[in-house]
């Protein structure tokens, strides 16, 4: 019959503290795992379940209850949470893309008017979201992220330092390159948007009299729809062209 070694407790308790505090600072920020649309409690028992998994990897080597064990606790959230801000921002790119294509084909005018703000991100941008984390878990990223995170604790165990300040500025670096990503996002839909605008100013020199908000709006809503539908198959393709300067940002921040 096996016996539990007590002695072994406070190690594998040791252990287990660093791996929550990086796993859960990834399900902070990471879009699918830390998403506001999962409930509560399935997302603490997915940071539960990938934290026992990940546990074997994870040293004990640092005194939790010192100034340096408090000192590595920050530092493990903080590389979590740092790699799953980056992977955010991808989502974020092709959702301010869809952003751009609304408020040019006109959906976007009732937050414009809207005295009380309007709300969250306007519905194009939702379904640009929904359809980008949809090919993200049939790209098995979800499982490529898990991976990423089991290296970092090799490459960068606990003790070992967080994040380097070059890595806080390359991450900043990528935050101002989320605008490139959502114009190559919505660019097609935008050319497309920009020749009917175009051929209203030519309407409108022809006719002044013409009542183009009236008539222009509803064509134009009509016309975006389309080109929105012929854009789509671009998507997976500037989509996976913004994750792959993501996954090597994460690979770099996580030591590899």
């Amino acid at each position: 019959m096996n016996t539990v070694d007590l002695a072994q407790l406070p190690l594998w308790a040791d252990r287990a503290m660093w791996v929550l505090a990086r796993v859960v600072g990834l399900c902070l920020a990471a879009p699918v795992f830390g998403s506001s649309v999962v409930p509560v409690r399935v997302r603490v028992a997915v940071a539960v379940l990938l934290g026992l998994a990940l546990l074997p990897l994870a040293p004990g080597t640092v005194d939790p209850l010192s100034a340096a064990g408090v000192a590595t606790l920050a530092g493990q959230v903080l590389i979590g949470a740092t790699i799953g801000f980056v992977l955010w921002l991808a989502f974020q790119a092709v959702a301010y893309g869809g952003q751009l294509v609304a408020q040019t084909m006109g959906l976007g005018f009732a937050e414009t008017i809207d005295p009380s703000g309007g709300g969250s991100s306007p519905t194009l941008g939702q379904f640009y979201l929904a359809l980008v984390t949809l090919l993200f878990l049939a790209m098995d990223g979800h499982l490529r992220l898990v991976a990423l995170l089991a290296e970092s604790f090799r490459q960068l165990p606990p003790g070992a330092g967080a994040v380097p300040a070059a890595g806080l500025h390359a991450v900043a670096a990528f935050a101002g390159a989320l605008f490139l990503g959502a114009v190559r996002v919505a660019l097609p839909a935008l050319t497309a948007l920009l020749v009917v605008n175009m051929g209203f100013a030519a309407i409108s020199r022809a006719a002044p009299s013409m009542n183009l908000f009236a008539v222009g709006f509803p064509i134009t809503l009509c016309l975006g729809f389309m080109a929105l539908w012929l854009s789509l198959r671009s998507l997976p393709g500037a989509f996976e062209a913004v994750l792959d300067r993501a996954w090597a940002l994460m690979r770099a921040l996580a030591g590899g």
